[in-house]
C-alpha cells in the first residue's frame, strides 16, 4: 500500500510539473519526502515467536526487533551436545591405562546383557514373522519387532567396542583422530548455536519502525520481511527539474526544503541526479517538447529535516535562492 501511495504521489507530482503546476511563482521545485526502507527478515524460516516493536517505534541500533521460534535448531543443538559427550567418553577410554579390571568387568557384563536382549529380540522377531504370515498381527507390529532387533544388534556391537577399547591402551593415532572428531563436532555445535542466536533479529541501525507485516505465531519464510525500518539518514527529498534548469543543481550541492507548517531552514544535500529524462508526455518528440523533459533529483535530508514524514509534499529551492 505504501509503495502504491508513493507511486500515486510521484505521478501527480510529474503531471503537475509538466502541465504548468510544478514551479510555483516563488521559483520552487515541487517534490516530496521519500525514504529508503530497510526490510528486516529472518535468515531461516520459522514461526514468529515474539515481536518486540510496533509501527512508529523509535529503536536504537542493536535493539531486539523480533525472535523466531527454534524447535528444530534446539533439537539439533541437543543432538550435537550428546554426540560430543559420547565422543569425550570414547576419547577418555582411549587415553585410560591398560589395567582396569573392575571397569572391564562392568563392560563385559553389559555385553552379556546386550546378548540376552538380542536373543529375546531375535526370538520375538521370528515369532512375529510367523504370526504375520498367518495374518494374526499387523505389518506395524512386525516392523516394530524388526526395529527392536536392529536396535539390540547395534547395542551389542557398541558394548563390544567399549570392551575392546578398555582392554587396549589408545594408540597415538587413534587418540589424535578422536580429538579431531571432537573438534569437528564442537565446531558443528557452535554453528548451530550461532544459527539459533541469529534467529533473534536486531536493528542494523537506529530508526523508526514504519510497518509490521507479521504477528506472533505466523510463519515467515527465509528473507521475508517481518517489518520495515527507516533510519533517519535514509530519508530524502525527491523532486524533478526540467532540462533547461538542470544546470542549477550539482552533486554535493545543498538545497532548502520547505513545506506547509514546517520549521524554517530545513536543508538537504543532493546525492543523485538522473542521467536521463524521467518523463515525456505521450506525444511525438520534437524540439517544442524538450522543455517538458524532467530529470529526477534526490537530496539527503539534514538535521531536523530527517523527521519529516514520508510522502509529505515539499517545495525545493536551490540554495542560491534561499535568501529570497
Amino acid at each position: 500500500m505504501k509503495r502504491a501511495a508513493a507511486a500515486v504521489v510521484l505521478g501527480l507530482a510529474i503531471l503537475w510539473f509538466v502541465f504548468g503546476g510544478a514551479r510555483p511563482e516563488d521559483g520552487a521545485y515541487l517534490g516530496y519526502v521519500e525514504g529508503d526502507l530497510l526490510y528486516i527478515g529472518p535468515i531461516e524460516g520459522e514461526r514468529l515467536g515474539a515481536l518486540s516493536v510496533e509501527s512508529g517505534d523509535q529503536v536504537a541500533a542493536g535493539a531486539l526487533l523480533f525472535e523466531m521460534e527454534t524447535p528444530l535448531l534446539e533439537a539439533q543443538r541437543r543432538e550435537a551436545a550428546d554426540r560430543i559427550s559420547q565422543m569425550r567418553a570414547q576419547l577418555e577410554n582411549l587415553q585410560a591405562a591398560l589395567n582396569r579390571p573392575q571397569q572391564v568387568a562392568v563392560l563385559e557384563a553389559t555385553v552379556e546383557r546386550r546378548k540376552a536382549e538380542l536373543l529375546l529380540s531375535q526370538q520375538n522377531f521370528e515369532r512375529q514373522k510367523i504370526l504375520y504370515a498367518q495374518k494374526d498381527v499387523s505389518k506395524a507390529t512386525l516392523d516394530n519387532a524388526q526395529m527392536a532387533l536392529s536396535r539390540d544388534e547395534a547395542n551389542l556391537k557398541e558394548a563390544e567396542r567399549q570392551v575392546d577399547a578398555a582392554l587396549l591402551t589408545g594408540r597415538t593415532q587413534e587418540i589424535r583422530a578422536a580429538e579431531a572428531a571432537m573438534q569437528q563436532a564442537g565446531s558443528a555445535l557452535n554453528q548451530i548455536k550461532i544459527r539459533i542466536e541469529r534467529q533473534r533479529v536486531h536493528a542494523p541501525a537506529a530508526g523508526v519502525v514504519q510497518e509490521v507485516f507479521f504477528r506472533r505465531g505466523e510463519t515467515v519464510t527465509a528473507g521475508q520481511p517481518v517489518l520495515s525500518l527507516l533510519p533517519p539518514e535514509n530519508r530524502k527529498a525527491r523532486f524533478y527539474a526540467p532540462q533547461a534548469r538542470l544546470a542549477r543543481f550539482r552533486l554535493g550541492g545543498r538545497v532548502r526544503v520547505a513545506c506547509d507548517g514546517c520549521a524554517d531552514n530545513l536543508y538537504a544535500k543532493i546525492f543523485y541526479i538522473s542521467g536521463r529524462e524521467e518523463f515525456t508526455p505521450p506525444v511525438i518528440f520534437s524540439d517544442d517538447e524538450r522543455q517538458k523533459l524532467v530529470f529526477k533529483i534526490e537530496a539527503r535530508m539534514e538535521g531536523a529535516a530527517t523527521e519529516l514524514p514520508l510522502g509529505l509534499p515539499l517545495r525545493i529551492y536551490p540554495l542560491a535562492q534561499a535568501a529570497k
